[in-house]
This record gives C-alpha cells, structure tokens and sequence, in this order.
C-alpha cells in the first residue's frame, strides 16, 4: 500500500481551501499547508499567538527569529500581515471568525469527536494550547492527520478513548489514505488518495464507511 507523503497531503488540502478564507493551521502537520497555497488566492493565515497574514516557511536565509508560529516555526509574513494581541487572537478564534482550521489528530470518532492534545500518558507534558477554542470556534475544522499510527492502528475510531480535545466538531477528515466528510449518517470517503481499494480501506478503519467517490487518483507533490 503506498499512501500520501505529508506533504503531498498538505498540497491535496490546499486545493480545498477557497478564496478570501480566514484559516488556522494547527502545530504540527497542518501548517505545511501553507506551502501549496496559491499565490494567485488570498488567503489569510492566522495563528493563535498573534498573527494574521502568514505566509510559507522562509529560505534559511531569511529566518526572522522573532517571526514565529504557534509551533515556534519560523514563518513569513505577507504584505499587509499584522501582529496583535493573544487575548486578541483568541478573540478571533472564539468568537467565530476564523472561516476554517485544520488540526492534527491522536483520534477521531466516527461522529466527529477530535482527541487531539494529550494520549494520557502520565509522563506526557499537557499541551493543549487553543486546541479547544480552535475546535469550536472555527466555522469548519478538518483533520490532517496519518491514518494508521506506526503500530497500525487506525487513528479513525468508533469512540475516542484519549482524552477529547471537542464534541462532534469535525466536519472533515484528511488522511494519507483518504478524504472522509463527517455527516449525521456516518463517515463518508469522497476520494481515496492512496493506491488502495474502497475493501482494503474499510478493512484498517473498524468504523462503517460509505463512498462517494469523485476521484481515485493519488496526489503526487
């Protein structure tokens, strides 16, 4: 089976994010989007410790080290980006404004439950961040997200049972495997992204899936 590299999936996702969309990219994955967007949309990247209007990862040689994401990653700031507040930039992101927000996964249930900030683990240091507020504060939320995790384990699961970051939240699932849109009747996969058939996919996720599938094609980089 050969499945999507991460950065051709964050290449898939951004042909998805439309024209004039306010987004928040989770730390981790998800902020490789930013590097497939096109340069020809306006989009507005916002970040929850105070920025809006990011762009791609700089060259080596144009780090800012002042200039970071909620990830402390160096990015860039386009022509008319801002800086403000963090009480402002939660602001944003609780009171609605933020059009999408594509975070990272440990889980996610067949109903749209998100586990996203902690495995329980004792040892583990909580890092929850705005996690939440992003998750229920966005107008759509999307995981970007591996299917299986490195034991095999599928990361889409009828319950959660890692301590749950929000309630029925997700609206879509992107993994190296497949695109999955969360409705009131189950998980339905739209695209299979990897060299895979629709009964091996069923066979690594123990959730019931339907197809409605637009394409099969896998997405190269």
């Amino acid at each position: 089976m050969t499945s999507l590299t991460h950065d051709q999936l964050a290449q898939r996702i951004a042909t998805d994010i439309p024209e004039g969309a306010y987004v928040n990219l989770g730390i981790g994955l998800p902020t490789l989007i930013a590097n497939y967007l096109p340069s020809d949309k306006d989009i507005f990247l916002h970040s929850e410790n105070g920025l809006l209007g990011m762009g791609a990862y700089p060259e080596a040689d144009a780090i800012d080290p002042d200039l970071i994401n909620a990830g402390k990653e160096p990015v860039t700031l386009l022509a008319g980006g801002a800086f403000f507040h963090h009480g402002d930039s939660f602001a944003m992101m609780r009171g609605g404004h933020l059009d999408i927000c594509v975070l990272g996964a440990y889980q996610v249930s067949a109903r749209g439950d998100l586990a996203n900030w902690s495995t329980g683990n004792p040892q583990a240091i909580p890092a929850v961040g705005g996690a939440m507020d992003l998750a229920t504060g966005a107008k759509k939320v999307y995981v970007m997200t591996n299917h299986l995790t490195r034991d095999g384990q599928s990361k889409i699961v009828e319950h959660c049972t890692f301590p749950l970051t929000g309630l029925g939240c997700i609206d879509r699932i992107y993994s190296d495997l497949a695109v999955m849109d969360v409705t009131e009747q189950g998980l339905v996969v739209t695209e299979i992204l990897a060299d895979i058939t629709a009964q091996a996919l069923q066979e690594v996720t123990p959730v019931p899936l339907s197809f409605q599938l637009t394409s099969q094609e896998v997405t190269h980089g």
